[in-house]
């Protein structure tokens, strides 16, 4: 292999790591907003709001930034996809349970779905 093509091998790695980081960070800038989203809802610390999504990830098999995606944009939609509301508010219940946590979201005030 010539040092040229070396260079074009590594260009192209070097351009697939970008993109892979890029992913990400608009990942975890998504799953940020919805632990925002379940704390706000739950009175539950960040790290418990974390568990609970990745509890309803792993419950409905579906992939982390998917579900907070779904999660980001439900006060807006006003709905969740169904397998999705029944794992989260099973995912709320069991963290009140173990941790406690107060609604900063009167209920009367919380989105339906």
């Amino acid at each position: 292999m010539t040092q040229h093509e070396e260079l074009v091998e590594k260009i192209e790695e070097l351009q697939a790591e970008t993109a892979q980081l890029r992913q990400a960070l608009v990942s975890h800038a998504v799953v940020d907003q919805a632990i925002g989203v379940v704390l706000a809802l739950s009175g539950l610390r960040p790290e418990q709001g974390w568990e609970v999504l990745k509890t309803v990830s792993q419950h409905t098999n579906t992939k982390l930034r998917d579900v907070a995606q779904h999660v980001v944009r439900w006060p807006h939609v006003g709905t969740l996809p169904a397998e999705i509301r029944r794992a989260l508010g099973r995912a709320l219940a069991e963290a009140h349970a173990a941790h406690g946590g107060r609604a900063l979201v009167r209920p009367d005030r919380r989105c339906k779905g």
